[in-house]
């Protein structure tokens, strides 16, 4: 006897289609699984403490988002972060708050412009071109700062953290508005359009004659920038600008951007899917952390809950694209 399956309804289909929706539904999961697991993870402090916690890695994936759209990758935003702590923490000892956080945003903008006229002018790979960046970034960090933390950092700095708006902490609001302008962009601007044609087919973009060069390198320039924002918000609370600060977190924030749907061949991803990617990797650190997991065996949780996560989506869009 043959059964018969009623196709789902057009806007149930629709839904089940939706990338950002179904990882919507796995950071639901995860945060049920854990308000389970510690009775403390579903407290309203500990929500806050998440969103503080997103907040750093949280902007380094914007711009990470923005050159994994165009197919490429940039493995310095950790050792920048580093380097643009330093060269903000030496600034503040010489100029007004707003004058040192722009030279710092100025120097991983830099850094960012140089390794995008690598990658598009010269056809460099960008795994190569980055990973030297990388090396390059945290060695003039030790340089600068004489390899000691600069802890002579003003008091007044930390407003930019502990104030608040209607009872929301000022970077929980700036990272906030940071994903709805990216969104705006990356949605409706041409040069969102562009910058998600140059990864799906780099050659057609040229042919349709859009700026590929130009697009190519600016993402770059928008990651290295926002990797000294994120420093900035991380010296703030801590006041000390450490050489060694942002380790890793190149790691973090390609996991994030991942988790959150995006191709690393380019082309596919959503700034809303880096957000909940983002959520997702803090509410996993932060639950083990409440359970009394090891940090030697934190890796091994995350590593494979990010693996399982990407192997169901795949699974899932396989069997959504037949």
């Amino acid at each position: 006897m043959t059964q018969i399956t009623a196709p789902l309804p057009a806007g149930l289909a629709r839904i089940g289609r939706s990338l950002e929706l179904r990882m919507l539904g796995l950071a639901l999961a995860i945060g049920f699984a854990l308000s389970l697991l510690s009775p403390y993870f579903l407290t309203q402090n500990n929500i806050f403490n998440i969103l503080d916690q997103s907040v750093v890695i949280g902007i380094v994936s914007v711009g990470m988002t923005f050159v994994i759209l165009t197919g490429g990758i940039d493995l310095s935003v950790g050792s920048v972060a580093g380097l643009t702590g330093i060269v903000l923490g030496l600034a503040l000892q010489e100029m007004p708050i707003p004058l040192a956080i722009l030279c710092a945003v100025l120097a991983g903008g830099g850094i960012g412009l140089c390794s995008g006229v690598l990658v598009a002018v010269f056809g460099l790979a960008p795994f190569v071109v980055t990973l030297g960046m990388m090396a390059i970034a945290r060695s003039l960090a030790y340089i600068f700062s004489g390899q000691t933390a600069i802890s002579s950092i003003p008091m007044s700095l930390s407003d930019i953290v502990y104030s608040t708006v209607l009872g929301i902490p000022a970077n929980v609001l700036f990272l906030l508005a940071l994903y709805l302008l990216a969104w705006l962009y990356l949605t409706w601007s041409k040069g969102g359009r562009t910058i998600y044609a140059v990864g799906s087919n780099r050659e057609a973009a040229r042919a349709a004659g859009l700026n590929v060069l130009a697009y190519s390198v600016l993402p770059y320039v928008i990651s290295g920038a926002l990797a000294a924002v994120a420093i900035t918000f991380s010296i703030a609370q801590i006041l000390s600008a450490d050489p060694l600060a942002g380790n890793q977190m190149e790691l973090d924030a390609i996991a994030a951007v991942v988790i959150g749907g995006a191709s690393l061949y380019g082309g596919r991803g959503s700034i809303i899917g880096t957000l909940i990617g983002v959520i997702i990797m803090v509410m996993i650190r932060n639950g083990l952390n409440l359970m009394g997991v090891s940090p030697f065996w934190q890796g091994t949780a995350i590593g494979s809950i990010i693996i399982l996560a990407l192997l169901a989506e795949r699974l899932v869009t396989w069997r959504s694209a037949r």
